[in-house]
Order: C-alpha cells, then structure tokens, then sequence
C-alpha cells in the first residue's frame, strides 16, 4: 500500500525507498517503524533505529509488524549450529602454533611475547589507524 494512503501513527514494514524498487528497509524479524509525519509528495518514517527518514510517499509499505519477534533470542544448541549460519570459532593467538600467528605457541603457556597483533602482524588495540567516525544525520532526504 502507498505511503499516502497509511495514516499517521501507523506501524508499517517492508518500506520501499524508491516508487516501485521493492522493499529495503525495516525487513528483519520483529521490525516496524511509524509514519511520523505526511505531506503532499513525501512521508516522514521513524526507523527501528530512531532515525527519521524522509521517503516519497508513493512508494509502498506493509502494514503491522514483521512476524517472528523472538528469532534473536533464540539458543543455539551446539557449536555446529553457529557454524551452520556462517560464523567462524574465536581462537585466541597464543593456543595457535608458531607458523599460524605471532603470539606463537611454544612448550606450555606462554605469555605472547609481544603487543596484541592480528595474524598478519598488524597492531590490534589502542586505536592503531582508526577514523573518528562521523556523527550520524538524524534527517536524511533521499
């Protein structure tokens, strides 16, 4: 259903960002967002993540909620489940053997010999060539 046609205050799903695209946004398990604000040409929408877009008010939205508001919370059973969705196991650099990290192995527990690096070398703490990130635009115009 256009956006022109949903009332103020309603929760929708499935927003459209451009007439005739298809859905992008607010599609994940237990998601909505509200129609804040309407005009002639353009909608104002709270996003789940309390921004307030603008988007044109032809394109189309599903009413409610996105069904399977507990899909997050659910356990998973074994280590295999957790490799099933794609996820790979932690393991720390100095459980590994000399030839796979830089914290090394050696005969027993060791302490890593060296300031935290990832396995290529790389310096991994104290905000080693990091950007400030930007402040993020609370209103947004597409």
């Amino acid at each position: 259903m256009p956006l022109s046609d949903i009332r103020m205050g309603t929760w929708v799903h499935s927003i459209e960002l451009r007439h005739g695209q298809g859905a992008k946004l607010v599609r994940a398990a237990g998601a909505y967002a509200k129609v804040v604000k309407e005009s002639a040409t353009q909608c104002l929408v709270r996003l789940p993540s309390g921004v307030e877009k603008l988007i044109d008010s032809r394109c189309r939205a599903t009413i409610g909620i996105v069904s399977n508001p507990t899909h997050g919370a659910r356990k998973l059973r074994k280590a295999g489940h957790s490799r099933w969705l794609g996820r790979r196991p932690v393991v720390r650099g100095v459980a590994m053997n000399p030839v796979d990290h830089p914290h090394e192995g050696g005969e027993g527990r060791t302490k890593g010999g060296r300031p935290s690096v990832s396995p290529w070398g790389k310096p991994t703490k104290a905000g080693y060539r990091t950007v400030p990130k930007k402040p993020k635009a609370q209103l947004s115009r597409d």
